[in-house]
């Protein structure tokens, strides 16, 4: 008896070490899927030796990447990432702001523009322009809120707002302060730009978009910063002696410094996404710290500090997301070499440097497009009720697989 017992115990042992073995899995599953979303990549075009965007999308795929940015409207891109599951942000281009300003251009823009490609291309933010308040174009400037509403409008009125956001990337210099980052403020001649904005993102539920670089405050003072700081790796740390918090990295303190400066206009609870980040891995001779190692280090160690859902110190509970920039070298970029060597690939599909994408230029996997239901897209909160709907049935069947599989092992494990 006394043996029987301990081999149905050894046996017994053996099923629960499985279930916790496969329980384990089931997490690291859940821990990566959840890390892949806050990693998104910008899929600039200026170039004329670019795949295709059907192989571009078994790229992304294959290396798990699961949101990109693009900076205008592509028809084929949009139409190529349809039924992928892809999330993208789609921009408009400063040269068409003016036009949207009208409320009947707004309105026909985002029907040729979004709801031509909805709900099959997963479209979850409109960027409005790019870097308007840091450049010299006043009337651009003075366009930019009005356009925004008006798309806005355009979407309340098929039903879209809920599932796609408005909002428009700044440069890092909107700031007049960025050190520390607690002091964080806004150049004094853009609030009253800057104002209307954040009451528009608030109202609609919006993020603020920030274009956000060290490699460039390193390329300016490379003397004065140290380069581990700006590369996440090991430092002496940069304490914030107005509230005592430590920064490690310099992104961390970029995104605080606009946090901060958000607080100061009265705007705390706005969430921050970097809709920009990167590390050219060659430049000229003035860029010093364009080097294929240091962007290697930059972008591997940013995927690994995004992988671990973590916020800044100022909002350790807000989930950084960020899109790197870029997904390919882009030949026909204008202006220093640095600008052409952002991208993590090369447009025949090699990495330019390892930073564990493991993905190839692929044919994409596509849903089947009778998974969406039928009905008009008309239909008030459309889009909206099947984005709910997929993700609760998504939700549901995992669960419904991991509950069945949980309660065999168990009952394997009580079994004679």
């Amino acid at each position: 008896m006394e043996a029987s017992l301990m081999g149905r115990g050894s046996l017994g042992m053996s099923y629960l070490w499985a279930l916790v073995l496969l329980s384990g899995l089931a997490l690291s599953n859940a821990l990566s899927s959840t890390s892949a979303t806050t990693t998104g990549i910008n899929y600039g075009q200026v170039a004329d030796d670019l795949p295709t965007p059907e192989l571009v999308v078994g790229l992304l795929q294959s290396s798990n990447i699961s949101r990109i940015k693009l900076f205008t409207v592509n028809a084929t891109v949009l139409q190529a990432f349809a039924n992928t599951g892809i999330e993208l942000i789609v921009g408009v281009g400063n040269d068409i702001v003016a036009s949207l300003t009208d409320p009947n251009s707004a309105t026909e823009w985002v029907s040729a523009n979004i709801q031509a490609y909805l709900p099959a291309t997963k479209i979850t933010c409109i960027a409005v322009g790019n870097e308007v308040y840091t450049g010299t174009d006043t009337q651009l400037m003075a366009n930019l809120v009005p356009a925004m509403q008006n798309i806005h409008s355009a979407l309340v009125s098929i039903g879209a707002d809920t599932d796609i956001k408005i909002t428009t990337p700044h440069a890092l210099l909107v700031l007049n302060t960025s050190y520390p980052p607690s002091a964080g403020s806004f150049q004094p001649g853009l609030v009253g730009l800057i104002e209307p904005l954040l009451n528009l993102l608030s109202q609609t539920g919006s993020p603020f978009f920030i274009n956000a670089y060290p490699y460039f405050a390193y390329n300016e003072s490379p003397s004065q910063i140290p380069l581990a700081y700006v590369l996440f790796e090991p430092n002496a740390n940069v304490v914030d002696t107005k509230n005592n918090y430590v920064y490690n990295n310099m992104l961390y303190a970029q995104v605080d410094a606009v946090y901060s400066a958000l607080s100061a206009l009265g705007y705390p609870n706005l969430e921050v996404i970097v809709s920009e980040t990167g590390w050219p891995s060659k430049g000229d001779a003035d860029e010093p710290g364009a080097t294929l190692q240091n962007a290697q280090t930059y972008n591997g160690n940013l995927l690994q500090l995004l992988a671990q859902n973590k916020g800044t110190p100022l909002r350790p509970n807000v989930v950084l997301q960020a899109y790197l920039f870029a997904l390919f070298n882009e030949d026909m970029k204008p202006g220093a070499t640095s600008e052409m060597n952002y991208g993590l690939f090369e447009p025949d599909g090699t990495e330019v440097y390892n930073v564990g994408l493991t993905g190839s230029l692929s044919m994409g996997t596509k849903k089947e497009s009778t998974s969406y239901p039928t009905g008009s897209a008309d239909t008030p909160n459309y889009y909206s009720s099947f984005a709910k709907e997929t993700c609760t049935d998504i939700s549901f069947y995992n669960h419904l697989q991991v509950l069945a599989l949980s309660s065999f092992l168990v009952l394997l494990l009580f079994l004679p």
